[in-house]
């Protein structure tokens, strides 16, 4: 497909899709969110196994709309829910995502990162969800997303202080699992595909519906839900041969069958 706000890369089972809008801090405005969906079905009809999202340049990973664009909104804009659809795609997509933070992660671009399964960020990235200081307050997915990964007091600090943290900061609230220097983010992005990759597709793919069920039901509903899940990769070739694999000593040959 042609896309002209991003760029879409396949190698082996990994996808890269950049936001390319340098100009723009990479925003996600009408146009991109929709070919970040014509992405996204590109992607999954691929069966890659890792999408990793990035942003063009040094200074932005991706940001949301310019304020002049939030200005002219109405409630009616509000409750389309653009954006917020597309974290919710990102986030239920059957690849497992990476976002590789590489500058500026705020508003809407925040949620871009907090809606992907895994996140490593360069360390000049900055982190911040600062909707309520132009009397807003973040819409796609921030206030649901940020305290279930970080805990609510910390996302409280962030949204209701306006805070904006830097890489270490995030890594410090568990925000992200690794900083590197920026010239160092696509390899490390690589190097974490990898250790996804090195295990059965099927397996994985499973997992996922099974964390993201997690905060969506109680307890009891949720370990009925791993159970049949484990019951599916029971009967797969994958557990077969990484069974085999485990007692032959020897790596494991997955095809997610």
């Amino acid at each position: 497909m042609d896309y002209r706000r991003l760029h879409l890369a396949f190698a082996d089972r990994v996808a890269l899709l950049t936001v390319d809008r340098p100009e723009a801090r990479n925003a996600l405005d009408g146009e991109t969110v929709e070919e970040f969906h014509r992405a996204l079905e590109e992607a999954r009809q691929a069966h890659v196994t890792v999408l990793i999202i990035t942003g063009a340049g040094d200074n932005s990973f991706v940001s949301g709309a310019d304020i002049g664009a939030i200005r002219a909104r109405r409630r009616d804009d509000a409750l389309a829910s653009i954006n917020s659809r597309l974290m919710s795609a990102v986030e239920a997509h059957e690849a497992v995502t990476i976002a590789a933070v590489n500058g500026y992660a705020l508003g809407g671009g925040c949620e871009l990162a907090l809606a992907c399964d895994l996140r490593l960020a360069a360390e000049s990235a900055v982190f911040g969800l600062p909707e309520p200081s132009l009397g807003i307050i973040p819409g796609a997915g921030g206030t649901q997303r940020l305290p279930r990964i970080v805990g609510l007091g910390r996302a409280k600090e962030m949204i209701l202080t306006g805070a904006r943290w830097d890489a270490r900061q995030a890594l410090a609230a568990g925000l992200v699992s690794e900083v590197v220097p920026l010239a160092e983010l696509p390899a490390a992005a690589r190097r974490l595909a990898d250790r996804v990759l090195a295990l059965g597709p099927l397996a994985v793919r499973l997992a996922k519906l099974a964390l993201n069920a997690s905060m969506q039901m109680p307890l009891g509903a949720g370990l009925v839900y791993e159970s049949t899940a484990q019951a599916l990769t029971f009967e797969s070739k994958d557990k077969l041969e990484g069974t085999t694999a485990f007692l032959e000593k020897r790596p494991a040959h997955f095809t997610g069958e």
